[in-house]
């Protein structure tokens, strides 16, 4: 058997921008979110409560499957993520971005070995790695999906992860509350599913599974429901209807379990233009929506392309230094006219 060769993360630099010329009262904030799945970074140029994207771009490291076997990142999978981290921290500061942040997950959570990894990236990269708890991680999103905007009814926005899934719901009379549930795309589809495309028993053992879990929330009513992550941006791309209104019904989705369950992953992802891992993860990932849509007697939810990323970006840029203290104030929203203390 031959030697296993070791292939790079990032197999070349991607194409970096020009420092942009900012308008008054405009500046360059940065964010990276280390995830289940993708470690991904978002350098935008803000202006109030809008976001200009400069570069948005992701690396596949699977560090929530790594966690789940070893319990830890490990010295290869640490090294990985400092390099990426690195690079991304450099490309930041050449746009200009003054203020860079760097929030870790669901598998900085878990991780043995965290607080070295975190160590490690301090060092290497001059910026700390703040792993969230689950708040905070619920109150960024909350922010990201509403950019800052005062809440003004009830909503509910769900983020699967790879190993977890997040529900976060916030009212105008109540403070975000957030639930975190031991089930993911990637923690599911290792469970049950043994061939490529999944089988029918394969999906019926997710779908009983994630209903059982989604099942022992405490149950609750909200008028709007948002989808935000991997998970349901790449479940819109498998159906060309959803890429149009960017929303997700329960005919949607099986619609979209369908598609994913007739062919293999590797075809599935070259079709759509999904990462081949990530395709294999979403049949787990819609029944997990589904699951969630019966939950709270909803029809269908709405999908946001913001998340932790673009209210890390916003709550740095509203907040300066301070944001991570005053993240339950900033997730109920603020009036444009307020200023960063």
């Amino acid at each position: 058997m031959p030697a296993a060769v070791s292939v790079p993360v990032v197999a070349t630099e991607p194409v970096v921008p020009e420092v942009p010329v900012l308008a008054a009262g405009a500046q360059v904030v940065a964010a990276v979110d280390v995830g289940a799945n993708s470690v991904h970074l978002l350098v935008a140029v803000v202006t109030g409560r809008r976001l200009e994207p400069l570069v948005d771009e992701s690396v596949f490291l699977g560090l929530g499957d790594r966690v789940d076997a070893t319990g830890t990142l490990g010295p290869a999978k640490r090294g990985e993520l400092v390099a990426v981290l690195v690079r991304y921290a450099q490309t930041a500061r050449r746009l200009g971005a003054r203020q860079v942040a760097f929030v870790g997950t669901e598998p900085m959570r878990r991780a043995g070995d965290a607080a070295t990894a975190v160590q490690e990236v301090g060092l290497a990269a001059e910026v700390p790695l703040d792993v969230l708890d689950p708040r905070e991680e619920a109150e960024l999103t909350l922010i990201g999906v509403t950019s800052g905007r005062p809440i003004t009814r009830e909503l509910a926005v769900v983020d699967v992860g790879g190993g977890s899934s997040q529900l976060v719901r916030i009212g105008p009379a109540h403070p975000p509350a957030s639930i975190g549930l031991p089930l993911g795309g990637a923690r599911l589809t290792a469970a049950f599913v043994t061939s490529d495309p999944p089988s029918e028993a394969a999906i019926e053992s997710m779908r009983a599974e994630a209903g059982r879990l989604v099942g022992q929330l405490p149950p609750f009513e909200v008028a709007e429901l948002i989808a935000v992550g991997g998970t349901a941006s790449n479940l819109v791309k498998v159906l060309p209807a959803a890429t149009l209104d960017r929303r997700l019904d329960r005919s949607r989705l099986e619609a979209a379990l369908e598609v994913l369950r007739s062919e293999p992953s590797a075809s599935a992802a070259e079709r759509h233009a999904i990462n081949p891992t990530r395709a294999r993860l979403l049949p787990a990932g819609s029944l997990i929506l589904e699951a969630v849509l019966a939950h709270l007697r909803l029809d269908e939810l709405s999908v946001s392309e913001a998340g932790v990323r673009e209210g890390t970006v916003l709550a740095q840029a509203h907040a300066g230094s301070s944001w991570r203290d005053r993240l339950a104030a900033l997730a109920r929203g603020w009036e444009e006219s307020e200023t960063a203390r």
